[in-house]
């Protein structure tokens, strides 16, 4: 973990209250893992006021350009949308424990909104290790399928649902999940399942590890107020008791969740 001050390299509206932030992070890129996040200090709230968590979309070490994906949801957020490129913000990261880069099946990637975040990290380094991730994201409408793009320049082909059937098969992200993993078992093959997004949406998928003697990676969003493990603040119930998101987290396997 290394504390940062970052020059801003772009900052974009993205549509539907998401924005892209890229930072030069040269240092926590040098360590970041996918899953990890980062605690940024907004600039324009008081010197006082607690850092923010984001989990790392991006983060190239070579380059050293560390990218945020976020939406605008509250007081931080709002204010966060005041930088611009050239502004300086310190960063502390990276944080928490990420996601295994390396998988023995198939790996199925499943985000629900900004959850998609760490995917695409995720999907990239699992790329450089020669595997194929396909990814199934959902949201309320076409507006909440985030960074589509991004995954089809890495090669990695994607599935997607909707609420409102705007984009996609009309319904939930498990739907076309679950298609996916039927298709797997009837030829014999083996996959885990990495994921990110609402809590309702994490259970389905956790569930789904489990029931089908797979793996399951889940990243838990809780309110990480230190982001070090000193606060207390961000406990997730695990078959080991208490645990903290920042520390023995974000990324907890499914079987160890608690719900």
């Amino acid at each position: 973990m290394v504390d940062e001050t970052c020059k801003v390299l772009e900052h974009e509206d993205i549509g539907a209250g998401y924005r892209s932030l890229a930072l030069a992070a040269p240092a926590i890129c040098a360590e970041a893992q996918p899953g990890q996040f980062v605690h940024v200090k907004v600039p324009a709230l008081e010197p006082s006021a607690l850092r923010r968590p984001f989990s790392i979309f991006n983060a190239d070490a070579a380059s050293g350009r560390l990218e945020l994906l976020y939406k605008t949801v509250g007081r931080g957020t709002l204010a966060l949308n005041a930088v611009k490129p050239g502004d300086a913000v310190n960063v502390m990261g990276p944080l928490g424990h990420g996601f295994p880069t390396t998988c023995a099946g198939a790996p199925l990637l499943v985000g629900g909104g900004f959850g998609v975040a760490p995917l695409y990290f995720l999907a990239r380094m699992l790329k450089a290790s020669g595997a194929e991730p396909k990814l199934f994201v959902g949201g309320r409408t076409k507006a909440d399928l985030l960074a589509l793009d991004r995954f089809a320049e890495l090669g990695v082909e994607v599935f997607t649902a909707t609420n409102d059937g705007s984009a996609g098969v009309q319904g939930l992200v498990t739907d076309p999940l679950d298609d996916e993993m039927i298709r797997l078992k009837g030829e014999g093959k083996a996959f885990e399942l990495f994921a990110c997004g609402p809590d309702p949406m994490l259970k389905a998928v956790a569930l789904r590890a489990t029931g089908s003697g797979s793996k399951g990676w889940i990243s838990m969003d809780r309110h990480m107020i230190c982001g070090v493990g000193a606060c207390y603040a961000c406990i997730q119930k695990t078959v080991r008791g208490n645990s903290r998101c920042c520390i023995e987290g974000p990324i907890f396997r499914a079987e160890d969740l608690v719900w």
